[in-house]
């Protein structure tokens, strides 16, 4: 989807100023938010990949005007509502009014080390042999779709060079939307900075990107 968070390439947002010695939360907050996400996570009901549409799919003006943690936890609430954990009602008054949905599992204090040691590995075998290789040119599509996807609006409809083969990967388009895995090789994909940016691009750049496999065309 071509959603506020693709930010590739667009203008009018002002200069990026990174933050020097950054911490990694600016108040305390920031990691009970991070906590909730990942505790709810551990609960089985919905992937990264949904996870991830979630905070996309906010409201632009929602999601430009919240900061980085404000976005998970308001994404948070919109699949805890969806999967029947709470209620409206319940997230305005604060408190539990009814039973909800029934957890898969719950991750417990003592093994919050070895499953974010573990992390959540999204590499798959593919049945079918790949159809690039490495040097082939190839063209993005040119498409825009309402659904989740991964290949960002600055790098649809050009041309590139592949210059590696990663391996099979679950979809996000379809795993994001209870559709199934469906996975697929991966692809770094070079294009040249005038193909990305156009007219006036410095020549000396180059811009990479992994895509997967139903992104592309042979060009």
């Amino acid at each position: 989807m071509n959603g506020p968070q693709d930010l590739g390439g667009q203008m009018g947002f002002g200069p990026v100023n990174p933050e020097k010695d950054e911490p990694y939360f600016h108040a305390a907050w920031e990691k009970r938010a991070l906590g909730l996400t990942l505790a709810a996570g551990a609960m089985g009901h919905w992937n990264i990949d949904e996870s991830r549409h979630a905070r996309e799919s906010l409201h632009p003006a929602d999601y430009y005007s919240s900061s980085y943690y404000e976005i998970w936890t308001k994404a948070l609430e919109i699949l805890l509502k969806r999967h029947g954990f709470v209620s409206d009602a319940e997230l305005k008054d604060g408190h539990s009014l009814g039973k909800g949905t029934e957890p898969k599992r719950t991750l417990k204090a003592e093994n919050v080390a070895s499953v974010l040691a573990k992390g959540g590995p999204c590499d798959r075998p593919v049945e079918v042999a790949p159809r690039f290789q490495v040097g082939d040119h190839v063209k993005t599509r040119n498409f825009n779709p309402e659904t989740h996807t991964r290949l960002p609006r600055y790098a649809r409809g050009k041309m590139g060079i592949v210059e590696a083969m990663r391996g099979g990967f679950v979809l996000p388009d379809s795993n994001a939307h209870g559709e199934g895995e469906n996975p697929q090789y991966v692809y770094t994909v070079v294009f040249k900075a005038d193909e990305i940016w156009g007219e006036g691009a410095d020549p000396t750049l180059t811009v990479s990107i992994d895509a997967w496999e139903s992104y592309l065309e042979l060009a």
